[in-house]
C-alpha cells in the first residue's frame, strides 16, 4: 500500500493522457445528435477498465445508452465492492463563456480544463487507476464490480430497469461512488446526504403565431409576461416555496441536528467573493448551508420566448416556455412533487393562454450513516492520505440512482467525492485540480484496505 505515490509519480504523463482521451468524447446524454459518441465513450471505458486488469469488462445495452461493466473476482467468499460512476457530461452552453474549447483539456494554474474534467470522468477515473494500483501490486484484498452509465446527467432513466435485470451480476456489499465533492483540499469529507429532484418544463401558449407588439401589444396575453407572473408566484417574499403541500413531508431538523450541521467549516465571506455576490439569498430563517443541504428549493434552470438576437425585433412571442428544477430533502417523494407542481401551475394560468406541463425527470433523497463499517473505512482512508479526518456533509446535489441502488440491489454507498466546489461543473470552465484528482487515485486504495480490515 506504501507504494501508491510512487505508483503516481511514475505513471503520471499517462495518466493524463488516458483520461484526456475520455475527454475529449462529448458524450452529452440530453442531445441526440450525441448518440454516437456515448456509444465511443462506452467503449473507451471497456477497455480502461480491462487494461486496468479486470478478467471481465463489456458493454451492456439498456433501453438508454450502453452501461459498461467489469468485474475482478478474486474469491467469492471475500466481500465485493460495486463501483459507480457515469461517462455522459452536461452540454456546454453557453459556449461563448469558455475559455478553451470544453472537449480539448488543457491544464492551466494546476487544473485541467474541460467539460466532465470533474463530473464525473476525472473522478471515475480515479477508481480504474486505485483498481489498477491494487491488482498490479497484489494488493487487491477483495473483489471488485464495475458499473459505468451514461445517462446520470438526464436522470438516468434506463438504469433502475438495468439493474433489476441484472441483480445478480451486480450483487455487492457496498456500492463505492466518486461523483461528490469535499469542502476543500485541506479539509477532507464524506457526503452523506443527497437531495433529491425533481424537474420540469413548463410552456405557455398564446396565439397561433408571433405577433406585432404594437398592433397586439395590450389586448392579446403575453406568454412571456404570463411565465415571468407565474414564476415570481413560486416563492414568497421570505423564498419559501408558495405550491400547497410542498413542505407536507418535510422533516424538521432538531435545534441538536442544526447545530452538529453547522460544525462543518464555512466561510460565508469567501463564499460570496468567489461568486462575486453582493449578498446570499434563500428561504428566511435558514444559513446558506442549511439551505443547500437541509431545506429544499426551487430554481428556474433555463428561460427562452420570443426574439432574443442582436438589435431590435417588436414581437409578441407565440410562446414561452421555462424549465425548472426542485431539490428535495428526504421523506419529499419526487413524483407526488411534480404532481403537486403541474395541479398548481394548472390552477393558475392566467386567462389568455394555455399550459403544458412535463415531468422530465426525478429521484429520491439519500443519507446514509456514519456508524457503518464502510463510513469508517472511508475516515480512516481519507485521515490516512490527508492527515485530518474527514467532517460528513450533506450535498445539495442530487443522484437519484443512490437510493434506488439500496431500494433495487440492497446496498448502501458510500460517496466518497474529491471535487470542489470551484470547479464549475454543468458551467463553463468546468475544472479538477491535479492535486484532488492524484489525491484520489491515492486515497481510495486505502478504503479497499480498511474495508476489507474487519
Amino acid at each position: 500500500m506504501e507504494k501508491i505515490n510512487e505508483f503516481i509519480d511514475n505513471n503520471r504523463q499517462r495518466f493524463l493522457d488516458e483520461l484526456f482521451g475520455l475527454i475529449q468524447i462529448p458524450s452529452i446524454s440530453s442531445l441526440t445528435e450525441n448518440k454516437p459518441d456515448m456509444i465511443r465513450a462506452a467503449e473507451y471505458w471497456k477497455n480502461l477498465i480491462f487494461k486496468a486488469g479486470a478478467d471481465r469488462a463489456i458493454v451492456m445495452q439498456s433501453e438508454g445508452n450502453p452501461v459498461v461493466y467489469g468485474e475482478k473476482i478474486i474469491n467469492p467468499d471475500l466481500p465485493t465492492v460495486l463501483v459507480y460512476g457515469h461517462y455522459d457530461v452536461m452540454p456546454v452552453d453557453p459556449i461563448e463563456l469558455w475559455e478553451s474549447p470544453p472537449f480539448e483539456p488543457i491544464i492551466k494554474n494546476g487544473k485541467i480544463y474541460a467539460r466532465g474534467a470533474d463530473d464525473d470522468k476525472g473522478q471515475a477515473y480515479m477508481h480504474a487507476k486505485a483498481f489498477e494500483f491494487m491488482v498490479t501490486n497484489n494488493n487487491l484484498p477483495c473483489n471488485i464490480k464495475f458499473m459505468i452509465e451514461g445517462e446520470e446527467e438526464i436522470g438516468s432513466p434506463s438504469l433502475e430497469k438495468f439493474c433489476n435485470e441484472n441483480k445478480e451480476l451486480l450483487k455487492c456489499d457496498i456500492i463505492l461512488v466518486s461523483d461528490t465533492g469535499m469542502i476543500a483540499q485541506d479539509i477532507p469529507s464524506v457526503t452523506v446526504g443527497l437531495r433529491g429532484l425533481a424537474y420540469m418544463e413548463v410552456e405557455l401558449t398564446g396565439p397561433n403565431r408571433d405577433l406585432h407588439s404594437g398592433i397586439f401589444g395590450g389586448a392579446v396575453a403575453n406568454p412571456a409576461n404570463m411565465l415571468t407572473k407565474i414564476i415570481a408566484s413560486l416563492t414568497d417574499e421570505n423564498n419559501k416555496i408558495t405550491i400547497p403541500g410542498f413542505y407536507d413531508d418535510v422533516i424538521e431538523l432538531t435545534t441538536e441536528e442544526r447545530a452538529d450541521f453547522a460544525r462543518a467549516p464555512f466561510d460565508l465571506t469567501k463564499y460570496k467573493e468567489s461568486l462575486d455576490l453582493v449578498d446570499i439569498c434563500g428561504e428566511k430563517g435558514y444559513t446558506t448551508i442549511e439551505r443547500t443541504g437541509i431545506r429544499p428549493s426551487l430554481d428556474v434552470n433555463g428561460i427562452w420566448s420570443g426574439y432574443t438576437g442582436e438589435g431590435a425585433k417588436t414581437v409578441l412571442p407565440a410562446k414561452a416556455t421555462a424549465k425548472i428544477s426542485m431539490r428535495l430533502v428526504p421523506n419529499q417523494e419526487h413524483h407526488k412533487i411534480s404532481e403537486l407542481f403541474e395541479k398548481h401551475l394548472n390552477s393558475i394560468v392566467p386567462e389568455g393562454v394555455r399550459i403544458t406541463v412535463k415531468d422530465l425527470h426525478g429521484g429520491a433523497a439519500y443519507v446514509a450513516p456514519t456508524n457503518t463499517h464502510a463510513y469508517k473505512a472511508a475516515s480512516k482512508a481519507y485521515e490516512k492520505t490527508f492527515g485530518k479526518i474527514p467532517v460528513p456533509t450533506r450535498s445539495g446535489g442530487s443522484i437519484p440512482v443512490i437510493a434506488m441502488f439500496e431500494k433495487v440491489l440492497g446496498a448502501k454507498s458510500i460517496l466518497m467525492g474529491f471535487g470542489l466546489e470551484s470547479d464549475a461543473i454543468h458551467s463553463p470552465n468546468e475544472n479538477f485540480p491535479l492535486f484532488n484528482l492524484y489525491k484520489g487515485i491515492e486515497t481510495i486504495p486505502w478504503f479497499y484496505h480498511y474495508y476489507c480490515k474487519k
